[in-house]
């Protein structure tokens, strides 16, 4: 709570500071597009970066996060973090500065998922990637990069929480939270598993909302024949769902068995899950109501069977690789 509060006091006192100086600068408070060119509006990126969990404060979204109760932790998932990347998406679109800070944020989240090993940190790491990819796609600044940006913001906000609850039902079913203590729970708690595996699946897989979001984004890199980032966010899309996702489901849910076996949780919280897990497929599936509500007209089909052959082929060789060195 501590880290927490000294944190978004530092950002927002950034924030006031910039909102001074550009109102000195420019003698209006529209919040309209700008350039990080003027003593102001640099306060007012930072502010919003800080906000966002980007370097070098990145630490605090892990550290703070996890130690919420279960239901913070999933409120705190969705608009803490999702509020910078609307006020970056409506202040800074096209800065060409939060594609690296993007790319950092991402490589971060990927890296320091990979080895650690307390469930809800892990998830945490994962939130910090997932907002370097938005920060990417407000840095290439298209009408296609912006979409992708407003729905990967609104789909991530479902699949992390259905994954954040799941996380949740088996803290409160068994008291732990190390990945090394909680193995094997599928046998148990059949329906938490179930739901947690569509969570996972939701990040990037066909027929779920992450598939039809985040792939935009990356549409955008590769219309600006930007080669080099879109194999970045590729590689992104696929160290998060090893990470993260895979790590996540099969130490906790089939891995070596830890012999505990509680239940699943009451049904409201299966009901809540359920009701998480049906959007992700549903708007997967039928995803023109998402599309209807993004900022500007989309012109994308996401199902090319290019693509769909393309990302199936980037996470099945993702999941061959954690598993053969799971082996190992």
């Amino acid at each position: 709570s501590m880290r927490y509060v000294i944190v978004h006091l530092f950002g927002g006192t950034l924030l006031l500071l910039g909102i001074a100086a550009h109102y000195v600068a420019t003698g209006s408070l529209a919040f309209d597009a700008m350039t990080p060119l003027d003593p102001g509006a640099a306060l007012i990126l930072a502010a919003f970066l800080v906000n966002a969990g980007a370097p070098p404060l990145w630490a605090w979204v892990a550290d703070a996060y996890p130690e919420a109760n279960v239901t913070g932790t999933v409120f705190l998932s969705a608009f803490t973090t999702k509020a910078a990347v609307y006020a970056l998406l409506r202040g800074f679109p096209g800065v060409e500065l939060l594609i690296p800070v993007g790319l950092a944020m991402a490589a971060y989240g990927v890296v320091y998922a990979a080895r650690e090993g307390d469930l809800r940190r892990l998830l945490a790491y994962g939130i910090v990637n997932q907002v370097g990819v938005m920060l990417v796609g407000i840095g290439i600044g298209t009408a296609m990069a912006k979409n992708g940006v407003a729905a990967q913001a609104f789909t991530h906000i479902l699949y992390k929480a259905l994954l954040l609850m799941a996380a949740g039902a088996v803290l409160q079913a068994t008291g732990r939270r190390s990945l090394a203590e909680v193995g094997g729970l599928a046998r148990s708690m059949p329906w938490t598993a179930l739901l947690a595996v569509v969570g996972v699946l939701s990040m990037a897989a066909p027929l779920t909302l992450g598939f039809v979001s985040k792939s935009m984004i990356a549409q955008a890199a590769g219309d600006l024949h930007r080669i080099g980032l879109w194999l970045a966010l590729a590689a992104a899309s696929a160290g998060v769902f090893v990470a993260v996702g895979l790590r996540f489901v099969w130490f906790t849910f089939f891995g070596p068995d830890s012999g505990l076996r509680p239940a699943d949780p009451p049904l409201h919280m299966r009901l809540a899950m359920l009701l998480l897990a049906s959007l992700c497929v549903g708007l997967g599936v039928w995803y023109e109501p998402l599309y209807r509500l993004l900022p500007f007209p989309v012109d994308y089909a996401p199902y090319t069977g290019t693509h769909v052959v393309a990302q199936l082929q980037l996470l099945l060789g993702a999941a061959l690789v954690f598993f053969a060195l799971r082996r190992a």
